[in-house]
């Protein structure tokens, strides 16, 4: 049976309003409720009150004019006609309403008033921070190990929970490039059954200020230039340096951003912290301190700066497009979250390390990481704008079982969270944006404001009311109610200072320095020495070399020498910390699904060779992209995914040359600047003699099957060197290749003077 019309509807409303003796049943105007109250304020829970019989909601229809019954997404647009926002049907939208073909606009052309309107008012602010993002849509399933240190009910055994995780870079605008030197943010909005919880964090587990009130300076800092708006999504300035070597609070996260972790080779291969110690509560009401861990399944791997500044311009969406990419050839990205835990002591500290210092970590040979839950990413967005840029965390959405800490500069998060959402999503009413939307009953009473999408029944948006009956009722903590860990709070003064604890600013990065490989110390050497470089005032290098002193002699003897400038003597004692392995990103090995390989040949390679790997790279769970010189197949089953003018090696984690590789016909320098690294004479198409060279020296594993040793010879590359792997055997070349992947690099090749 076909579902009533409204015109039906409103007969049906008529014919129920009738008494048995045919007349309307007589209705006193003006009663504000469906019954009379109680004398006493109710007592007793119930679902809201039905709207009297008089009244009557807008259709429930999505924005897009669809019934909450209609087939497929009924956020999405649907018909298959054009229509104005109201579903007129258009007949034209190429030509504005004219007094005849070369006549005026007519000013009655509503069509042409509600198109450009629309299109001038297209663009919301783009947030201070953390502008440029990339996210995804997955599912959080709960390990049952917390049970012991919180009642979150997402985090019990076999729990699975709707997830939204977006990533950003923090200083650059939405329009700059993805692989710049910065912290990333990791934000994790959870859809739990007992409201949203948000964990809003960083890919570096500390920051540069301990106290709110500072972040206004450090963000002025870091943000291009006031005259001239540059430089665009970096530190490699004076203000910034100007601002961390004055206020050297900011030297723990300066180092951790000078590292490798600045620049990671993935989204997928990227840790996320918490930064502040939370609080969780179990269901006895005992409390526990933590920190919160992502911990990349794929392991931590992070680009070489030459790659980095390759991509940048090569191709600035990189990052997204690596996630994006990775979801929808099913190689699902994963993380475990992790805790580490604490006495909640009235002290607030742990092995003379204070908790409410997030300048500080606890390296996890003191606490480890216990791993509870995983998070599995599984679905791009359907669109960017109602999604990833409307998404709107906030460190205080919270859920039973999980509080904070009086962390300073998580107290001030708590205030400006909230307040920037409310300026750049246009009112309070943010949440209600379907990617904001919480999967809990909502029961608020906050009405009205910008963006108003829910129609409330009712007239007693107040407590204690009983007109309303009541409603809603106040829970307790056995209807899971949300209630702050009543913390006692020391009688003390009104000041404006900081624990004594929080002056140590040199012990800790001086802990990660000690903790880095070789390599990795020469990876730092050279951030620090390129971002300084950068730098136009001499007083601001002479007092950034200062601080690194303290932090280590070597060092800043190191960074003083690219600088062309004299080491200074330390000014405080340099601490002697027990160096934490777990900070280091070698020395592990990691699963290597989806890494890439590019298979470099041409017409001339020996084809069956090519299926061979091409099947055994996808076999090894490996994503194999035929690199040729034009994109024509190869052969019926061998299509081209790359070309030698549109690919650049940082797109592959590593390479297969197969066979001679001649110079294709668009190799000269007025076609392709690329062109003419070999030099003149070599039989060796130079793009890839460039690409196999950028490879080799990046320490990326090469395999080159048999003829391949004229592309080896003009790329420079030793084939005797540590991952340059020849052999003839296909199946035994991913083999070997995969091992040399599981470490990311071959790090033997990278030459390091540090000891």
């Amino acid at each position: 049976m076909d579902k009533p019309g409204p015109v039906q509807k409103i007969v049906d409303a008529v014919v129920d309003a009738v008494s048995e003796d045919g007349h309307p049943e007589v209705q006193v105007p003006g009663a504000p409720s469906v019954g009379p109250p109680s004398l006493a304020e109710p007592t007793e829970p119930r679902a809201p009150l039905a709207p009297k019989p008089d009244q009557r909601a807008p259709a429930p229809l999505s924005a897009t004019g669809r019934g909450a019954g209609a087939a497929g997404e009924v956020r999405a647009q649907s018909g298959g006609f054009l229509t104005t926002a109201q579903g007129a049907r258009l007949p034209d939208s190429d030509h504005s309403l004219k007094a005849g073909p070369r006549g005026p606009v007519l000013l009655q052309d509503h069509h042409l008033r509600e198109k450009i309107t629309h299109f001038d008012h297209e663009r919301i602010p783009e947030r201070v921070v953390h502008a440029r993002g990339a996210a995804a849509h997955g599912v959080f399933q709960g390990y049952g190990t917390a049970a012991g240190v919180t009642r979150a009910a997402f985090l019990a055994e076999g729990v699975e929970t709707p997830v939204f995780v977006r990533f950003s870079t923090v200083l650059g605008s939405r329009g700059s490039a993805d692989t710049v030197r910065d912290t990333r943010g990791f934000a994790t909005k959870f859809y739990t059954n007992e409201g949203v919880f948000d964990l809003v964090g960083n890919n570096i587990p500390v920051f540069f200020i301990q106290d709110a009130i500072k972040f206004p300076d450090v963000i002025h800092a870091g943000k291009p230039h006031p005259d001239r708006e540059i430089p665009q999504a970096q530190s490699a300035h004076d203000t910034f340096w100007d601002f961390v070597s004055l206020h050297t609070e900011a030297t723990h996260h300066t180092i951790w951003n000078m590292s490798d972790r600045g620049i990671p080779r993935s989204f997928r291969m990227m840790e996320g912290f918490g930064i502040h110690t939370f609080r969780l509560v179990n269901a006895d009401g005992a409390s526990t301190l933590v920190k919160f861990h992502w911990k990349p399944k794929a392991g931590v791997h992070s680009l070489v700066w030459e790659e980095a500044q390759l991509i940048n311009g090569m191709d600035p969406d990189f990052h997204r497009r690596d996630l994006a990419d990775a979801i929808e050839a099913g190689n699902f990205p994963q993380w475990e979250l992790g805790i580490q835990t604490f006495p909640d002591t009235p002290e607030q500290t742990f092995r003379g390390i204070d908790l409410l210092d997030p300048t500080k970590i606890v390296p996890e040979e003191l606490a480890p990481v216990q791993p509870i839950g995983l998070l599995t990413l599984n679905a791009n967005p359907t669109n960017y704008f109602a999604e990833t840029e409307q998404v709107a965390f906030h460190p205080g959405h919270l859920v039973p079982g999980v509080d904070v800490t009086d962390d300073p500069l998580l107290a001030g998060r708590l205030f400006s969270y909230l307040d920037t959402q409310i300026t750049r999503l246009g009112g309070p009413n943010f949440a209600q944006i379907p990617i904001n939307r919480t999967h809990a009953p909502v029961n608020d009473m906050l009405r009205d404001g910008f963006h108003q999408d829910a129609v409330h029944s009712g007239v007693a948006p107040y407590k204690p009311n009983s007109l309303d009956g009541g409603c809603p009722f106040f829970a307790g903590a056995g209807d899971h109610a949300f209630i702050e860990h009543p913390t006692p709070v020391a009688a003390s003064a009104k000041v404006r200072e900081a624990p004594a604890s929080f002056a140590d600013h040199y012990s800790q990065p001086r802990l990660f320095w000690l903790s880095l490989t070789p390599v990795e110390r020469e990876h730092v050497i050279a951030a620090y020495t390129f971002e300084l470089s950068k730098c136009f005032e001499q007083a601001i290098k002479e007092r950034t070399l200062q601080v690194l002193a303290n932090i280590d002699t070597y060092l800043c003897a190191q960074v003083a020498q690219g600088l062309g400038l004299p080491a200074p003597q330390r000014s405080e004692q340099l601490a002697d910390p027990q160096p934490s392995p777990a900070l280091s990103q070698l020395g592990h090995t990691w699963p290597t699904t989806g890494r890439v390989i590019g298979i470099v040949a041409d017409p001339s390679s020996d084809l069956d060779a090519v299926r061979q790997v091409r099947d055994a790279a996808r076999r090894a769970g490996l994503l194999p992209l035929l690199i040729a010189p034009t994109g024509v197949p190869l052969a019926d089953d061998l299509p081209v995914q790359r070309t030698f003018a549109a690919t650049r090696s940082v797109e592959y984690d590593a390479l297969v040359i197969a066979g001679p590789l001649l110079p294709a016909a668009d190799e000269h320098g007025a076609r392709d600047a690329k062109s003419g690294v070999a030099g003149p004479a070599s039989q060796v198409d130079s793009r890839v003699a460039l690409l196999t060279n950028e490879a080799y020296r990046h320490a990326k594993p090469i395999a080159a099957l048999p003829g391949t040793e004229a592309v080896l010879t003009a790329a420079g590359a030793d084939p005797a060197a540590p991952g340059v792997i020849a052999a003839e055997d296909t199946d035994a070349v991913i083999t070997e290749l995969t091992g040399l992947l599981a470490s990311h690099r071959v790090w033997e090749r990278f030459p390091a003077a540090v000891n």
